[in-house]
């Protein structure tokens, strides 16, 4: 093995010791690369010319469209937390459903796939079900072991269940190697991996892991029933009133997941400009929610009709766009229309987000945002520079080496890919590992053949699966921290396991029937 490879493995060894030490991510990466590239110069084996190089590499990246859906999709997650929808969902389905055995479980397990697909955070979603809900289903004599792993299990889907945040990052990395493998491995085509196809391909297994969640807990509700006892209903409470209180608290997330996901998913707008919808949805809701005055709530619905109005007049194909030198009658009178919708609608949602604003819910939302997204593009620069090292060193080469060296062909290196990964997200978050590993494993297995969407949801399926496994899953430590005393460590571990042993069953799924990752974006794409 010669030099640069040598200092190439030491690189990335030493920079995951002082990631799993707890530095800095960003500073860590950044500084590991500098300090081997300095060595490098030294001994003559690494080409000062690709520092160079560092600019072009950062500016095109901070600057991709896609990449804007992330602070996006954030301030759209931050403001549904603070919006309660959590505690009126979790507080209205736990009633309706709690009169069967396991319907407190289940409606958990519900609500964390809602959650998911709102905020598509797993810390805030993991802690803000443990808050709510381990505290309820304890004093209905739920045991601690089955309500920590049914919390746990469903906080972790907002990694797999689009829109996520994960599944943005991840799918900007996979179109990247994507694109290096045509170009190093000579693949056939030159079609790209959007991140729409990545929501669409990991939308069925998402759905799977909430219905096997589900199943597992009404089993053990059956065949053990002191572990998930039913709560009978008041008697002088009707039926129809819990129904009401669920479609209430249900159908304002389940219209704006379809506004976001449908826009996406179906082609009227891409990822950036779906998050943004997501976004001013957020804003809505959370001023109908939050906001005592009847002027401000009937100006978050006369903007969220307004909206509606405006894609109905699209839908009918109308163009209305301005600058046309010849105009038709409906168009003239579509144009007069949109525009005075848009005026209703925006100063609509001006008036919701007045309120927002005095009560520094606007201000506290957009720090949270401010700080995530910052901490997200700074390990993106961090990454890029670690990535350009490493390359200059000939790692790339030397991971592709070793993956075509693999026992078993292409599926020992996406077997040593996945241990390597799911090793990693015991101590590394999925924002290091998407921007470190992905990028180096990803090329050289998509040259192998596998397809793109497969392997990216395979990949999101085994970092939320060391989200949960014992004894370093992140999903544990964030349950742990807002558990009350009674629900010890061990039994939180003892409640996972059959989740994790649901995981793996779903990822062999998608690794036997890969159509169940690919067959909705091969679906859209026709």
């Amino acid at each position: 093995m010669s030099l640069p490879e040598i200092l190439s493995l030491l690189m990335f060894g030493c920079a995951c010791a002082g990631l799993m030490a707890g530095y800095n991510v960003a500073f860590t990466l950044s500084g590991v690369s500098l300090i081997f590239a300095a060595i490098g110069i030294a001994t003559g084996t690494f080409d000062a010319a690709f520092l160079a190089a560092l600019p072009g590499r950062i500016y095109p990246l901070i600057t991709r469209e896609i990449l804007m859906a992330v602070p996006l999709f954030v301030f759209m997650g931050v403001m549904l937390e603070k919006s309660r929808i959590a505690e009126d969902l979790l507080e209205a389905m736990g009633d309706l459903f709690g009169s069967l055995r396991g319907g407190l479980g289940i409606s958990v397990v519900m609500v964390g796939a809602l959650l998911a697909a709102s905020t598509g955070i797993v810390g805030a979603t993991v802690v803000t079900m443990g808050l709510l809900s381990l505290p309820t289903m304890l004093k209905r004599n739920y045991a601690p072991s089955l309500a920590s792993g049914a919390i746990a299990a469903s906080g972790t889907l907002g990694q797999i269940i689009p829109p996520s945040i994960v599944l943005v990052i991840l799918g900007d990395q996979m179109s990247n190697a994507y694109q290096e493998a045509q170009r190093v491995h000579g693949l056939d085509g030159t079609g790209v991996i959007s991140v729409g196809d990545l929501f669409a391909g990991a939308l069925l297994p998402g759905l799977i892991l909430v219905f096997l969640y589900a199943v597992y807990i009404a089993v053990t509700a059956f065949l053990k029933p002191e572990t998930a006892p039913a709560v009978p209903w008041p008697d002088d409470v009707k039926v129809s009133i819990f129904i009401r209180r669920t479609l209430k608290a249900m159908l304002p997330p389940i219209l704006l997941i379809i506004a976001v996901l449908g826009s996406i998913l179906s082609g009227y707008a891409t990822p950036t400009r779906g998050a943004a919808l997501g976004a001013l949805g957020a804003i809505l809701l959370a001023a109908y929610r939050l906001t005592p005055q009847s002027w401000a709530r009937r100006g978050a619905v006369a903007a969220a009709l307004g909206i509606a109005a405006l894609v109905v007049i699209d839908m009918f194909g109308i163009d209305v766009r301005l600058g046309q030198s010849d105009w038709t009658t409906t168009e003239r009178i579509g144009l007069a229309a949109a525009l005075i919708i848009s005026a209703l609608a925006v100063a609509g949602a001006l008036g919701a987000s007045l309120p927002l604003v005095r009560q520094k819910v606007m201000g506290d939302v957009s720090r949270t945002t401010m700080h995530i997204t910052a901490m997200v593009f700074t390990i993106l620069i961090g990454a890029t520079l670690f990535s350009l090292v490493f390359r200059g060193f000939g790692g790339d080469e030397l991971v592709g080496h070793f993956l075509s060296m693999a026992p078993g062909g292409k599926w020992g290196a996406l077997a040593l890919v996945m241990i390597v990964m799911f090793v990693l997200g015991f101590f590394l978050d999925f924002i290091e590992i998407t921007f470190v590993v992905v990028p180096l494993v990803a090329p050289p297995l998509l040259g192998m053949g596998m397809d793109p969407i497969w392997l990216g949801v395979l990949m999101a399926l085994n970092l939320q699966t060391s989200f949960l496994t014992p004894p370093f899953g992140f999903a544990l430590f964030y349950l742990r921290g807002v558990a009350p005393p009674e629900v010890t460590t061990p039994a939180i571990y003892r409640g996972v396991l059959p989740f994790i042993l649901i995981q793996f069953v779903v990822i062999a799924l998608v690794i036997a029937v890969p159509q169940i990752a690919t067959g909705l974006p091969e679906v859209m794409m026709r």
